[in-house]
């Protein structure tokens, strides 16, 4: 007699949650190492100069431009798995949606790259360069998911504050006030070398705060 086969058992819904949130566990970590070691390695690039959206030009700008495309889609899914980690209240819906909005504004980023500027890549010349429509986009689509991502740090600390998690609640709005005030030095142009790095810090510990919420998370929903 033929033995039937039982069809393959769906996946638990606490498995896929935790997936999803192990994606927001990834990316921060990915994003900031791939950037750094371009900034590092690649020639002419001045971290107390040049923004990271910049090594998405020259030959090796592929690169970035994948590291764009990989990290949104990987915070995209965090922010589904977040969705899914919070419990009804406030924040539920629109931390994963602010989330969710910044994870495609890096794809944005990728699509759109920035224009040469500052003397990068080599034999650019000096100066913000020649602006071009690509530019423009890649500046706005950043500028929407740094707002977002700000305004969902202050969401999840509201959040965490109401349920009397005061650690969380200050992490996350200091981790919004930090990367709100760094976006806002260097989009300014205010700051020079001590701007940008400010900035470099504000990318770091909100990627930081990110991989823990979704660390902290896919371990205990909210």
């Amino acid at each position: 007699m033929t033995q039937q086969l039982s069809p393959p058992a769906p996946a638990r819904p606490g498995s896929l949650r935790r997936l999803l949130l192990g994606c927001g566990v990834a990316a921060g970590p990915l994003y900031v190492t791939v950037a750094l070691v371009q900034a590092l390695t690649r020639e002419g690039f001045d971290l107390t100069r040049h923004a990271w959206s910049l090594l998405a030009n020259g030959e090796p700008g592929w690169i970035q431009t994948a590291n764009f495309a990989v990290t949104g889609l990987a915070t995209v899914a965090a922010a589904v798995g977040l969705r899914r980690a919070l419990m009804p209240g406030r924040g539920a819906r629109w931390a994963p949606i602010l989330v969710g909005a910044f994870g495609v504004s890096m794809i944005g980023a990728a699509l759109f790259p920035a224009d040469p500027a500052m003397g990068f890549p080599a034999g650019t010349p000096e100066g913000p360069g020649v602006v071009t429509l690509s530019g423009i986009l890649h500046l706005a689509v950043g500028g929407v998911g740094f707002l977002c991502l700000s305004a969902a740090c202050y969401i999840i600390g509201s959040r965490y504050a109401r349920h009397g998690d005061n650690g969380w609640a200050w992490y996350s709005r200091v981790t919004g006030t930090l990367f709100l005030g760094s976006f806002a030095g260097i989009a300014s142009g205010a700051g020079g070398a001590a701007g940008t790095l400010v900035f470099v810090a504000g990318i770091v510990a909100v990627w930081c705060w990110l991989s823990l919420l979704s660390l902290s998370l896919a371990r205990h929903p909210a």
